[in-house]
């Protein structure tokens, strides 16, 4: 972190993007004399050593942009301050308006930062590394073309769990638990636990249920059978072919996704207002 009595910020946007560049042009002309600007970034282009200064990371998008700087940021220890220019803002808590309303108790410290688990994710082929990286979100593996079933075998700390003929599975975070989880018919968890979800896609089974598993599990997935095209996948973003005798290693990583709440909205509010969670039947009035 920084030394200096002054905040620095580091921000992540694509500036290709009209109402981004727009939304980078207003925050920057509200925050002088507030703040100092060290960088600006498209996403990936920050080193390690801008980073090393940074008190927080202001990430200008949706959903898919808040990810992905946070799998950049993950091994910094930087906090992301997600404002919400996409569709569904699930993760980007902050509107343009409410991050000026609130910028002062962020920058003083008075605003929550909540700590949100990661996972690593590896694929080995006979037994050498082909694949790594850092998941916010899941893991998932798809069947893929020619789109035939898959079958994976599944241990959970060394020891077998079950075998899947599915269009693929899910290996899921608290934070990524209300994404393809979700879809899936997988639980939902607080964004503060530290757990795995474990969920099958259309599995070939009624009764394979996704199962929760503890953080410190170590989670194998072996492919048995496979398509040409059958991929894991992390976040949705970064993707690896996977073939016959690949093993998926995953387990929780060290680093922590770092997120500035927003004071006036809870994880529940937002599952209430952006996935209409809960929410009444619409009763015929007599």
């Amino acid at each position: 972190m920084a030394k200096s009595d002054s905040t620095h910020l580091v921000i992540f946007g694509d500036p290709k993007k009209g109402p981004v560049a727009e939304a980078i042009a207003e925050f920057t002309g509200f925050v002088k004399g507030k703040a100092e600007i060290v960088a600006s970034c498209e996403i990936g282009e920050c080193t390690n050593e801008i980073l090393k200064d940074i008190n927080f990371a202001v990430v200008f998008g949706g959903d898919g942009s808040i990810i992905s700087a946070a799998r950049a940021l993950s091994q910094s220890g930087v906090p992301v301050v997600g404002v919400n220019l996409g569709k569904l803002g699930f993760l980007a808590e902050f509107s343009i308006a409410e991050l000026k309303k609130f910028f002062g108790d962020i920058v003083s410290g008075k605003a929550q930062i909540e700590k949100r688990m990661i996972l690593n994710c590896k694929v080995l082929s006979e037994g050498k590394e082909k694949f790594s990286s850092t998941a916010i979100n899941d893991i998932f593996i798809t069947a893929g073309p020619p789109f035939r079933m898959i079958e994976l075998k599944m241990l959970v700390g060394g020891q077998s769990l079950a075998g899947c003929v599915s269009d693929g599975l899910i290996i899921s975070t608290p934070t990524g638990s209300t994404a393809y989880n979700l879809s899936s018919g997988g639980p939902i968890l607080s964004a503060k636990m530290e757990a795995l979800v474990i969920t099958p896609i259309c599995p070939h089974s009624l009764s394979f249920r996704s199962i929760v598993i503890n953080a410190e599990s170590k989670v194998e997935v072996h492919g048995v059978r496979l398509n040409e095209g059958t991929t894991v996948s992390v976040d949705g973003q970064i993707s690896c072919e996977l073939g016959v005798g690949d093993v998926v290693a995953i387990e929780k990583a060290p680093g922590e996704f770092l997120v500035v709440n927003n004071p006036i909205r809870t994880q529940w509010d937002t599952l209430a207002e952006k996935l209409s969670w809960a929410e009444k039947p619409k009763y015929k009035k007599p």
